[in-house]
């Protein structure tokens, strides 16, 4: 079968697997897989290709208002559901390679990355022990000393976890275990990973499992989240992090003020805002703990291509921002990373508005 013929093929295939999950058709979902697998098509690919490619469509799909939560969730547990059909329909390989725990970082919930790559490291012929969603930290450390693997490949698709990320994988290197990193939080270069700490990362599951077939480094001596990161000693995470329950309550009142049609908010609107302005100052933290403004300026730039799929104009993001930076005027990073970010959202619109 050629190359293109082989393209054809997986594409229908995650054309009909696509029309399943959206319709909610469990039944049909498996049979998509179930027969690729018997039409000869590469397992690897089916996970990678077909179901992966279709997991990330319904991501895009939601971001753009087409999907509905309750869509998404249901399309992602048909596909994690999907993949439990290899058990049954395959012959088990045998493993003859190291073995690797792969786990989510705590907190982080979205296990669909780690659940592809640890299907891809078992048709590797790694062993696999695949720990799922949410793995507390000293759990993770626990079951290391207790089955001793060769790494542990970490998954965080949220970058609000990145703070929780650095402190696992310094306690996976003080049991000794090596971290390969992956996902979306880690940025789509790696830079995370690297910053964190890891031994290696890797941008998708086809390259980390190339890249565990050969041993990671050894960890070396141990060390603190300040020799990582010694823009830290400033504290202005530490701080931003404690009193964001109060930052988010100060940014909603003068958003009233500002805003009087807030005041006519229901409760569940209001729920909605203080959630919204919730996750600008955990990303604000972030930014602040990585150092990093792109990161800021990026969650806000998605952020507002949400709001606009959904008929909320970008530019209500801009008075919030505002709000912010009073509360955080005594510091500079903070401050800085608003000002970056208000800027970034402002001039795009106002670039818009010069050609039309």
């Amino acid at each position: 079968m050629s190359t293109a013929t082989r393209s054809t093929g997986v594409a229908e295939q995650a054309e009909r697997l696509w029309a399943a999950v959206t319709t909610g058709d469990e039944y049909a979902a498996g049979d998509v897989v179930i027969q690729a697998l018997s039409d000869g098509t590469d397992p690897e690919s089916v996970l990678l290709d077909v179901i992966a490619a279709v997991q990330r469509r319904v991501g895009q799909e939601w971001a753009a208002n087409r999907l509905s939560v309750a869509q998404e969730h249901a399309a992602t547990a048909i596909n994690d559901r999907v993949i439990a059909t290899f058990g049954h329909v395959l012959k088990r390989p045998e493993p003859h390679l190291g073995r690797v725990t792969v786990a989510c970082v705590d907190g982080e919930w979205h296990a669909m990355p780690a659940r592809l790559l640890s299907e891809v490291l078992r048709l590797r012929g790694f062993q696999v022990d695949y720990l799922g969603a949410q793995v507390p930290a000293p759990h993770l450390v626990a079951h290391l000393h207790r089955t001793g693997p060769d790494a542990v490949a970490l998954s965080s698709s949220i970058a609000t976890r990145l703070p929780t990320a650095h402190a696992t994988i310094t306690a996976c290197q003080a049991a000794a275990t090596p971290v390969i990193a992956g996902g979306a939080a880690f940025g789509p270069d790696g830079r995370y990973a690297r910053l964190l700490g890891a031994e290696a990362w890797a941008p998708d599951a086809r390259t980390a499992a190339d890249r565990l077939a050969k041993p990671l480094p050894r960890p070396l001596a141990a060390h603190q989240p300040l020799d990582d990161l010694p823009h830290l000693a400033d504290q202005e995470y530490t701080l931003v992090t404690r009193s964001s329950g109060r930052l988010v309550k100060a940014v909603l009142a003068g958003l009233e003020e500002r805003i009087p049609a807030m005041r006519d908010y229901t409760d569940l609107q209001r729920q909605y805002t203080a959630e919204d302005l919730a996750h600008i100052v955990e990303y604000l933290a972030t930014a602040l703990y990585v150092g990093d403004e792109e990161l800021f300026t990026g969650f806000l730039t998605w952020t507002a291509g949400i709001l606009t799929a959904r008929g909320v104009p970008a530019a209500s993001l801009v008075p919030a921002l505002e709000l912010l930076e009073a509360e955080l005027r005594d510091f500079p990073r903070a401050t800085g990373l608003l000002r970056a970010a208000r800027t970034h959202l402002v001039e795009p619109a106002a670039g818009t508005e010069r050609t039309a």
